[in-house]
């Protein structure tokens, strides 16, 4: 069962949810839930293609967060209803167990805090272990652990169809996705708001505002200066996937109050990744590499683990992520102007997602908004499991028999099919570059980074977007 769009009633929408990451996205799937018209607007020409496309992918228990915080409180419920709606969907997800190590004595006395802390957010799994088990576990760690602190259910999951699969969900209960639709003036009225955008106006009756690192723009829009956004940008190296036997479990320091410093982790797609760095810019774009950053990350991989650096690095990153100068989330409703923001939302937004649109609902309903949960809805979408520790359909007899594009190669070093490619550019929220089919596919992630499949991928895209299904798919989504 799949709703058709629901059209605003006099042209207005009953809520426009601005931001198509992780966090507007879910949030715009639990108020299609409801019985009310709903518009997610994106600045960009896909969901997910700023700050929650570029993060550590970790699924986190919440057991270092600071207790008694919203942050805290919506982190620990985030991690159940994700690790649901992940088993729904199949967001690929892997519960690899993380360990925080200790490397000087001032860490080994901060292991006890962490576990008491962690004990008051409710997990009570963690375990202090000295060095011989940390190097049980780890052995390929470097020289000089004086111990460590266990969390056996920090897991890692693909961001990418996470926050694909909520939009997904979202546009099947009826939102409407309007991409491109950045938000550049707001005309309050008395019986809706006409957002300005650089695709017309859009009008609603409640606005919330999920923008992410332009969140802090669009509340001074709204008449506020409660906040401001600092963009922190964080460097990764990812490593060939011959990497992964070096690593098996997350591989975390101990916190500081700027953040949780570098970490080891595997991937989903089966590479290694290390970092990131932390730098605060004021270029809210700004997401290239740096030799600073290069050379930071060098030398605590040379700490953490030296026998990672004589591997070869298939990729380096880096993500923008939304700092501002509070420690907690900033969600507040203003009743008065039918507006509500959700701000200060740190890399923790992958996980507090779903518990955050929950939260939202809940204020929104409080600040006088009715919302009715609708009687039917349609099941959730099943994504494809771009993730490596399970069957992929270039190792499925039974898949290719049916259909041989999945038995056709044309991502080596990724392994992806030409069925896979296809079907991405046909899906409900289809690519529409070659950015949006690699998150949808992993094409051209690998060792070569495209410069061997590439023009046989781009083909492949154009060639699906001369299909009517996937100019209706367009059309729908504009």
């Amino acid at each position: 069962m799949t709703a058709t769009p629901r059209s605003p009633h006099d042209g207005v929408y009953d809520v426009a949810v601005i931001g198509g990451g992780i966090v507007g996205a879910a949030i715009a799937r639990e108020l299609s839930g409801c019985d009310v018209s709903v518009a997610l607007l994106e600045a960009r020409d896909d969901v997910g293609d700023g700050t929650s496309k570029a993060n550590t992918a970790i699924l986190h228990t919440g057991f270092d967060a600071k207790p008694g915080t919203l942050e805290s409180r919506l982190v620990a419920r985030g991690y159940h209803l994700l690790n649901a709606y992940a088993e729904a969907t199949g967001i690929p997800v892997e519960h690899t167990g993380a360990v925080l190590v200790a490397w000087n004595e001032e860490e080994l006395e901060a292991l006890p805090g962490l576990k008491e802390k962690a004990e008051a957010n409710g997990y009570t799994r963690c375990r202090i272990v000295d060095a011989d088990e940390v190097y049980a576990a780890l052995p390929d760690l470097g020289e000089g652990v004086l111990g460590g602190l266990t969390v056996p259910d920090e897991s890692i999951i693909c961001t990418w169809t996470t926050n694909l699969a909520l939009a997904t969900d979202a546009r099947q209960r009826g939102t409407t996705i309007l991409l491109k639709h950045a938000v550049t003036g707001v005309e309050e009225g008395t019986e809706a708001t006409t957002l300005h955008t650089a695709a017309g106006e859009v009008r609603a009756r409640w606005v919330v505002n999920a923008a992410g690192l332009g969140s802090d723009h669009i509340d001074r829009l709204f008449g506020h200066d409660r906040f401001t956004v600092t963009p922190r940008r964080g460097e990764l190296f990812v490593f060939d996937k011959l990497t992964r036997p070096l690593v098996n479990k997350i591989v975390l320091p101990v916190p500081t109050s700027r953040g949780k410093g570098v970490l080891i982790s595997p991937t989903i797609y089966g590479n290694v990744m290390l970092g990131p760095t932390a730098e605060d810019l004021t270029d809210r774009t700004d997401t290239a590499t740096s030799e600073d950053g290069y050379a930071f990350l060098l030398s605590k991989g040379e700490r953490l683990m030296p026998r990672l650096l004589a591997e070869e690095v298939t990729a380096s990153y880096a993500g923008l992520r939304a700092a501002i100068d509070r420690s907690d989330y900033l969600i507040e409703a203003s009743p008065e102007q039918r507006y509500l923001l959700v701000g200060g939302i740190r890399s923790t937004g992958l996980t507090a997602g779903i518990a955050i649109a929950e939260h939202v609902r809940g204020l929104l309903e409080k600040a006088g908004l009715p919302l009715r949960t609708r009687e039917e809805l349609p099941a959730p979408p099943r994504m494809p499991d771009i993730g490596e520790a399970t069957l992929r359909p270039y190792q499925d007899g039974d898949l290719i028999a049916r259909d041989p594009a999945y038995g056709t190669v044309v991502c080596f070093c990724e392994r992806v099919t030409e069925g896979e490619i296809r079907d991405a550019c046909h899906a409900p929220l289809p690519a529409r570059t070659l950015e949006g089919l690699r998150r949808r596919t992993r094409a051209m992630n690998g060792r070569c980074q495209g410069f061997f499949c590439g023009a046989a991928v781009t083909a492949l895209l154009e060639q699906h977007h001369t299909d009517d299904g996937c100019r209706s798919q367009h059309k729908d989504n504009r």
